[in-house]
C-alpha cells in the first residue's frame, strides 16, 4: 500500500471542512440498503436497473428516466423468463418502438442479461439473492461478474446500477479518481485494470476499518473533500452526455 495514503480521520476533517459541518456533512452522504431490503427485490427489478443504465451510458440520463415508463411497456416490465422467450426477429421489432430509445445493440443486451440472470438464479435461488450476499470487501469480485457474464455491464456501468439499488458499493467519480490517483493509488492509464482494482479495494477496506463505514459512504466522503465542490451541492455538473461529472455524481 502507498505510504502516503490519508487516514479516514484526514479525509473526514477536510470534508467536514469544505462542507459547512457535520450535520450539512452527513445528510450527503446516505445509506446503502441491508441485504434484508435487497433480497426484497425481484430479478425483474434488477434487470430493470440493469437496463436502465445501458441505456443511460452515454446519453442524457433525464430522457431515459421520462422513457423509462415506455420501456416497461414494450418489454413487460422486465421478467427475465419473458425476455429469454423473445426471438431475433421480435427484439429487432421492439427495438423500432417510438415508446422506447432505439437502440438496437442495447435493446438486445436485454435478452442477454435476462439469461445471465436465470443462469445465476439457479446457483444462488434468485440474481437478488446473489447480489444481497455479496460481501463488500470484494465488491470488485461482483463488477467483474457482471462484466464476464453480462453484456455492457462493465466499466461504470455495473457499478452505478447496484448503487442505484443500493447495494453498498464504491464508484468512480471524476474526483474519487482524481484522489486515487493523487495518492498512487491508481497506476496507469485504466483504473477498472485488475492490478488497480485490488489496490483500491484493499484501500477502502483499510478506511471501512478505521472508521466502520460503508463503501458508498466512504466513496462520497472521498468526492466531498477533494475537487472543485464546496459547500452543499453547487459543484454538479453534467457532460455533454448528460453523465455526471463532478464529485456530486456521487448523489445520483
Amino acid at each position: 500500500m502507498t505510504a502516503n495514503v490519508e487516514t479516514f480521520a484526514a479525509i473526514y476533517q477536510r470534508a467536514l471542512d469544505r462542507k459547512g459541518g457535520e450535520a450539512q456533512l452527513h445528510a450527503l452522504l446516505g445509506a446503502p440498503k441491508s441485504s434484508a431490503e435487497l433480497l426484497s427485490y425481484s430479478d425483474a427489478d434488477w434487470l430493470d436497473a440493469l437496463t436502465k443504465k445501458i441505456f443511460q451510458s452515454g446519453f442524457v440520463w433525464r430522457v431515459v428516466e421520462n422513457k423509462w415508463p415506455g420501456f416497461r411497456e414494450v418489454f413487460f416490465d422486465f421478467v427475465p423468463e419473458k425476455m429469454v422467450l423473445m426471438s431475433d426477429e421480435m427484439l429487432a421489432a421492439k427495438a423500432t418502438d417510438p415508446r422506447i430509445i432505439r437502440n438496437a445493440s442495447k435493446v438486445f443486451t436485454i435478452r442477454d442479461n435476462a439469461q445471465f440472470m436465470l443462469d445465476m438464479a439457479r446457483q444462488h435461488g434468485s440474481f437478488a439473492s446473489m447480489v444481497a450476499n455479496w460481501p463488500t470487501h470484494d465488491i470488485i469480485g461482483l463488477w467483474a461478474l457482471l462484466k464476464k457474464h453480462g453484456q455492457r455491464l462493465g466499466g461504470n456501468t455495473g457499478p452505478y446500477a447496484l448503487r442505484a439499488m443500493g447495494k453498498d458499493t464504491f464508484l468512480f467519480s471524476r474526483d474519487v479518481e482524481a484522489y486515487l490517483r493523487a495518492y498512487q493509488i491508481v497506476e496507469g492509464s485504466s483504473i477498472h485494470g485488475l492490478s488497480n482494482l485490488k489496490r483500491i479495494q484493499a484501500q477502502f477496506n483499510q478506511w471501512h476499518e478505521q472508521s466502520g463505514w460503508s463503501l458508498q459512504q466512504l466513496s462520497r466522503l472521498i468526492a466531498f473533500s477533494c475537487g472543485d465542490n464546496h459547500v452543499g451541492l453547487s459543484g454538479t455538473g453534467f457532460s455533454g452526455a448528460g453523465q455526471p461529472v463532478s464529485a456530486d455524481e456521487e448523489m445520483a
